[in-house]
């Protein structure tokens, strides 16, 4: 099931596969956009979510405290953690997450890991850059990482 919600970056799509934990949060054509997002509904998870990252774009928080179960492998679920820890405003570099892993030559596969994050903002993906500091890699566009970077830093 899902609902969609809008953001100051657009639309966004909310998942879940039970109605009680969210399974996704996507913007509008992202890539990694699930293809079956089965029946528009409105639960609690979803006014919760909704109500948590209009707090968090209206700066009344800087963190989420929601009921997740993203869909991935076990390696996948590993690097969302270490995203999850990134504090507000800060970043880290692939390289970096791959280390705190215990795998300090899987730069490139935390990346695919990061690339399918299905939980944008609250699993904030957007805070992770290439090695040298730049926006690469992200699925929702370059542009709403540069926003949301930008958003996170001038707050």
């Amino acid at each position: 099931m899902h609902t969609i919600i809008e953001t100051p970056l657009g639309e966004m799509y909310l998942t879940s596969s039970n109605g009680e934990r969210l399974s996704g949060a996507y913007f509008a054509a992202q890539k990694h956009f699930p293809r079956e997002l089965g029946e528009l509904k409105n639960t609690p998870i979803f006014n919760e979510a909704r109500a948590q990252i209009d707090a968090w774009f209206k700066r009344r928080t800087r963190s989420f405290m929601l009921d997740l179960q993203p869909e991935g492998s076990v390696f996948q679920a590993q690097v969302w953690q270490q995203i999850a820890s990134i504090p507000y405003a800060q970043s880290r570099r692939y390289g970096e997450l791959a280390a705190s892993l215990g795998r300090p030559q899987a730069a490139r596969a935390v990346g695919a890991a990061t690339g399918r994050n299905p939980l944008s903002i609250i699993v904030p993906c957007h805070r992770v850059l290439g090695a040298n500091g730049a926006l690469t890699g992200y699925s929702g566009g370059i542009e709403r990482k540069s926003a949301l970077l930008h958003w996170e830093q001038s707050g």
